[in-house]
């Protein structure tokens, strides 16, 4: 019998879903349609990487479209549509435009692909899950946001560089919404398993955090035009990665809880494990007063977002 091919459509073929798609062909992953309003765009961008395939040694089929029909059996679809931050634009500044899109692309993807799993990147992140979410009907673990990996890597890459050791060797977890209320935690932050608090003094560890919270807009400010799209892409091909091949892994993701770290009916950010099932568990990990007081705050802004959307539908 003919093996069957694993497929994920991206949505979106600007920078950040380019580079996702190139990402998942080229790591062997799955077979690759992306997908973009604009006529051209996906065909040329899916084209060029198809053309790459030989020097890169796989046999994964690229495909553009503007057809929903020929996303039609994905496993995952990625959503990366959306309007890109612009300097002094803030995350929340993109809230209703970025709404509406998402809320039309889940709809057609979802009803192509009833047994897929989303991974929502578009931002506001937390606030694009809730509506992924309720255009897709899907259940909760099938609807799940890429934020905690991207802040965990770029933590991940701050410690690093600061105690000029290997990133491999570097974990970190951050918690809570995406942007400026995330929530990292030093002390579950390790490097070759040696807590954070006791390799580096507190202010720099509080340094390093104002930094990770920043991070999306440090390269906001740094590039003057469009936004980061590099880790992005490689973490949402991890998420891929562990879906796929039910890898189980524990990453931080944005779901939706219900009750979980005190938080019902709001996505957030916690650990995870992610396997074949999309959100195989919830991981609760005992919080500080404080933590918890942040992690809390976080939800919070999530929120104020879901009820201006419910104010201002799209």
């Amino acid at each position: 019998m003919p093996v069957s091919r694993r497929k994920v459509t991206v949505i979106g073929a600007g920078n950040v879903g380019a580079t996702t798609a190139q990402r998942i062909a080229e790591g062997g992953l799955a077979d690759v349609c992306l997908i973009d309003v604009v006529e051209g765009l996906p065909q040329g961008k899916a084209l060029d990487l198809a053309e790459s395939s030989p020097v890169q040694g796989h046999d994964h089929a690229i495909v553009g479209t503007n057809d929903y029909a020929d996303t039609a059996g994905s496993d995952i679809v990625v959503v990366t549509a959306g309007l890109a931050r612009q300097p002094g634009m803030s995350r929340d500044d993109l809230l209703l435009k970025n709404a509406g899109i998402v809320r039309t692309v889940v709809a057609n993807a979802a009803a192509h692909s009833p047994n897929a799993i989303l991974i929502v990147v578009t931002n506001p992140l937390d606030a694009m899950v809730h509506v992924a979410l309720s255009a897709s009907g899907f259940p909760k673990n099938r609807v799940i946001g890429m934020a905690g990996v991207l802040d965990s890597a770029r933590f991940r890459t701050f410690i690093a560089e600061e105690l000029d050791v290997s990133a491999a060797d570097v974990s970190a977890f951050v918690l809570g919404g995406h942007g400026d209320t995330m929530v990292p935690l030093p002390r579950f932050s390790t490097v070759a398993g040696i807590p954070l608090p006791e390799l580096m003094k507190p202010d720099r560890i509080e340094a390093l955090v104002a930094r990770t919270r920043n991070g999306g807009a440090e390269i906001v400010a740094l590039l003057k035009s469009g936004s980061a799209f590099y880790a992005p892409a490689a973490s949402v091909a991890q998420m891929v990665d562990a879906i796929l091949n039910d890898r189980k892994r524990v990453l931080p993701c944005a779901v939706l809880l219900a009750g979980e770290y005190k938080v019902d009916g709001l996505v957030v950010g916690v650990p995870i494990v992610l396997g074949s099932n999309g959100v195989e568990r919830i991981i609760e990990i005992s919080l500080t007063g404080e933590e918890q007081a942040a992690l809390l705050a976080s939800a919070e802004s999530v929120r104020v977002l879901v009820e201006t959307m419910a104010k201002q539908p799209v």
